[in-house]
């Protein structure tokens, strides 16, 4: 059948209200079986399989719709099985060779933490499977960057930032590694390239405050409960929280992590001065998913006027799944309110104006000779790259 709403068209998604709804009914982890079912009727399943896709929550759709099979076109159902099999694929590639690289750097004594993808799907989900992710990402500590690098290249991978650019010292947004001929990626990061924490990552406390993750029949090392749920905040703020994916994340954490420390995750949000970034993306997962939190912490959300003005503008722009034409002033102003303290919020939206990172060195991948040119050339690139009317 032909595609009734094509990607571009999602900038107009508020004539698509209902499939919207449905679709974040679908998701909740507090989802109302009698409640999404009223939404049936006169629902365009096409066009909520697209917003499934662009939003990257195919696999939270499929699980929030195991119950209603009667309900759904059969072309609907078949669609969600290949989407939901792909991505077993792929996960099932990704976990193996995530357990392949932790065993060749716990050989070579470089310790990593797993973040996000496969360690984020078990958290929030219970299944490595129900989250949209294409690569893996690990903490790794400065110091070991130049070893984990090469023995990323003797491993098969190519290098985005050479050894060249590492022995010069230069800092890229990730040192990202790829095979071509598998299309398996990965991306390593520490406390020098996860730019939009407002302070810096205390990465040698993520280290001490880890934790084991069960991930079929191994374990791996992963940030606290506490710790990750504020660098998946902070990330989603990088990200403008322009998909839906990013809250489901953050909702699906709370739903299933119910040993989570509040006291200690408003601690670690402290310590980087990311409580108003925390604030937002529990927020979202309460007004957008209908998370439920407990009440002091609900109490302490709705006190921080900062998150309550980041979550009303990303309300704004979500459902577009990033084909918001999301200008280059509105962009900057979303970074100074992220700060959220007058006197600082300058200081951070500068430091991403003019931090190079390698899409702004001379020679991509190899470092530049002239880090200066290449700060005052960054602004002019941002303007370009974000004055463009285009998916983010």
């Amino acid at each position: 059948m032909a595609e009734l709403l094509s990607p571009q068209r999602l900038a107009h998604i508020r004539a698509f209200e209902r499939e919207w709804i449905a679709l974040r009914e679908c998701v909740s982890p507090w989802s109302d079986k009698e409640r999404l079912r009223q939404y049936f009727p006169g629902l365009d399943w096409h066009r909520v399989l697209l917003l499934a896709r662009e939003h990257g929550v195919v696999g939270q759709l499929a699980a929030g719709l195991n119950d209603c099979d009667a309900a759904i076109p059969s072309e609907v159902k078949n669609a969600l099985l290949e989407c939901q099999r792909e991505q077993n694929f792929l996960t099932l590639r990704l976990t193996g060779e995530l357990f392949r690289l932790l065993e060749l750097f716990s050989r070579n004594e470089i310790s990593v933490l797993v973040i996000k993808g496969p360690v984020l799907a078990a958290q929030a989900y219970g299944d490595p499977s129900l989250r949209s992710y294409g690569d893996l990402d690990l903490l790794v500590r400065q110091r070991h960057i130049r070893g984990a690098t090469e023995l990323m290249i003797a491993s098969g991978y190519q290098a985005s930032v050479s050894l060249d650019a590492i022995r010069a010292g230069q800092i890229p947004g990730q040192y990202l590694f790829s095979k071509p001929d598998s299309k398996l990626l990965v991306e390593l990061h520490n406390d020098f390239t996860l730019r939009y924490f407002p302070r810096r990552l205390p990465i040698e406390d993520f280290f001490a405050r880890r934790i084991r993750v069960r991930l079929d029949a191994h374990e791996v090392p992963a940030p606290s409960p506490e710790d990750h749920l504020v660098l998946i905040c902070v990330h989603g703020a990088k990200h403008f929280w322009e998909r839906l994916g990013l809250i489901a994340d953050i909702a699906g954490f709370v739903a299933r992590q119910t040993s989570v420390s509040w006291e200690r995750a408003g601690l670690s949000a402290q310590a980087v001065k990311a409580e108003h970034l925390l604030h937002t993306g529990l927020r979202l997962a309460m007004d957008v998913l209908r998370a439920e939190l407990p009440e002091a912490v609900a109490t302490r959300l709705r006190k921080d006027t900062v998150a309550a003005k980041l979550a009303a503008r990303v309300l704004h722009w979500l459902p577009a799944a990033g084909y918001a034409r999301l200008g280059l002033l509105e962009r900057a102003a979303f970074r100074l309110r992220m700060r959220g303290n007058f006197l600082a919020a300058p200081g951070y939206l500068l430091k991403f104006s003019f931090s190079p990172t390698e899409e702004d060195w001379q020679t991509s991948g190899q470092g530049s000779d002239n880090w200066l040119l290449d700060a005052l050339r960054r602004p002019f690139r941002l303007a370009r790259k974000y004055g463009r009317h285009s998916k983010t």
